[in-house]
């Protein structure tokens, strides 16, 4: 089952497989020139998660805002209420499931590991022509590449990778105000050991890193909160230091950006299998 809701640049395409069956699937594809604000989202029949092939998703489950970003997608069982925000320009899939994949089972909201293998299907059954039984075939591999959360490996980790542990960390939470030095501290590797990885698997140091991490997320939540308080929320101490940052890297301020960008706003209406 495939249907269309508006026309590009802002759109919600559904496909549907086996619905009425505890193992059916719908997912749903959206894309907005403009951001995509899901809304307070609650399904006391469905599981959820929501995952972007191409930008940060901003969540919202109590009262913490937190991110998640490559690699990764935001589950929330069901009867949990919750919120999803994307930037402009950034396509994400809502996949709706009546069954819990077993490495999620107990988990009520939270980031989840999606792997390579899943990561590729998912698109591959929300276009036009997917049959139903290569759909249900690809859903059972989709949930086999979901994962609870990965615990942040071990100080006395050695070798490549220090970058992106603490990559991983500060995706989740931008305003994170960790130094290099402390991060290498806590990772048992020199300073400049560290800087020398994120050159190596980022090309800029870590400030210039973080910086454009953090404005990224910003833009996520422009359109939901005035710029001193997603300014904080990102990590700034003021709103003119975000500003400044924000108009070095766009090239337009943060209140110019938001007119020009105006998010589509879904509404959370009742989604059934």
């Amino acid at each position: 089952m495939t249907s269309h809701h508006g026309q590009d640049p802002e759109s919600c395409e559904e496909y549907g497989y086996g619905l009425g069956a505890p193992d059916g699937i719908l997912v749903l594809k959206y894309r907005s020139a403009g951001g995509l604000a899901l809304g307070e989202n609650r399904q006391d029949f469905l599981h959820q998660l929501y995952w972007s092939p191409d930008g940060p998703l901003a969540t919202m489950h109590g009262p913490s805002v937190r991110f998640v970003g490559r690699g990764e997608g935001f589950w929330a069982a069901r009867a949990v209420s919750h919120d999803v925000r994307a930037g402009d320009r950034q396509t994400v899939y809502r996949i709706c499931l009546r069954e819990v994949p077993p490495a999620l089972d107990g988990l009520r909201a939270a980031a989840v590991s999606v792997g390579a293998e899943a990561a590729r299907l998912i698109p591959s059954i929300a276009r036009r022509g997917c049959d139903e039984t290569t759909a249900l075939a690809a859903r059972r591999r989709i949930l086999a590449g979901l994962a609870a959360p990965s615990a942040v490996p071990p100080p006395d980790v050695r070798g490549a990778g220090f970058a992106l542990t603490v990559a991983r960390a500060l995706a989740h939470d931008p305003a994170d105000p960790t130094r290099l030095d402390e991060w290498a501290d806590r990772l048992r590797v020199s300073a400049k050991t560290l800087q020398r990885d994120f050159q190596r698997e980022y090309g800029m140091p870590y400030t210039r890193w973080r910086t454009r991490l953090r404005l990224r997320a910003a833009r996520v939540l422009l359109d939901s909160a005035p710029v001193t308080k997603v300014a904080h929320q990102v990590g700034y101490a003021s709103a003119s230091a975000f500003i400044t940052a924000f108009a070095k890297e766009y090239g337009t301020t943060p209140g110019d950006y938001t007119t020009r960008e105006a998010p589509a706003r879904t509404s959370p209406t009742p989604v059934r299998l």
